[in-house]
């Protein structure tokens, strides 16, 4: 993703990406290390690199300002590009996308522009107790090529307000 995004900067004219970005917990709950998302994917951060979420409660936020870029189809997960091209994977759960959707409701749109804090999505955390194999939540940047360093927070959080983690462009 992180070339793609390299070309359309290039292509539409803007500025190569540069800065300190926060990104904010979409969902409330207790900071968990990548490594321990029982999924491969994730743990070996072959998407990329971030953190992850035990998460509470039933929303879940943009985690910066920017544009909704891709929401599956199961509504349990999406990416968000920053106006500076910093690109933001959130994934609900593990084995969420075997539910076909259940336990989870849409509130923003493929193309939205978003401020950090509007609801993307909503959970049913109680159903998804029981159907999911794990609620932890990954939060990942998925270009990593175009990031100089992530300095990570630790403990719990309230989403929307507490930043998990900064991003040096």
């Amino acid at each position: 993703m992180g070339f793609l995004s390299r070309i359309r900067r290039l292509i539409s004219g803007q500025n190569d990406i540069a800065g300190v970005v926060n990104v904010y917990a979409p969902v409330s709950g207790k900071i968990v290390a990548i490594e321990k998302v029982p999924d491969a994917v994730f743990s070996e951060k072959i998407v990329g690199d971030g953190l992850a979420i035990e998460p509470k409660g039933h929303l879940i936020l943009a985690p910066i300002d920017g544009t909704i870029g891709k929401i599956f189809e199961t509504n349990h997960a999406f990416s968000i590009e920053s106006t500076q091209g910093l690109e933001i994977f959130v994934h609900f759960g593990i084995g969420t996308v075997e539910l076909r959707g259940n336990g989870f409701k849409r509130l923003a749109e493929e193309g939205q522009e978003v401020k950090m804090g509007d609801p993307i999505l909503e959970f049913d955390i109680d159903y998804l107790k029981e159907h999911a194999d794990s609620l932890l939540t990954p939060v990942l940047i998925a270009n990593m090529e175009d990031i100089q360093g992530i300095d990570k927070n630790h403990g719990h959080l309230e989403a929307g307000k507490d930043v998990i983690f900064s991003v040096r462009l």
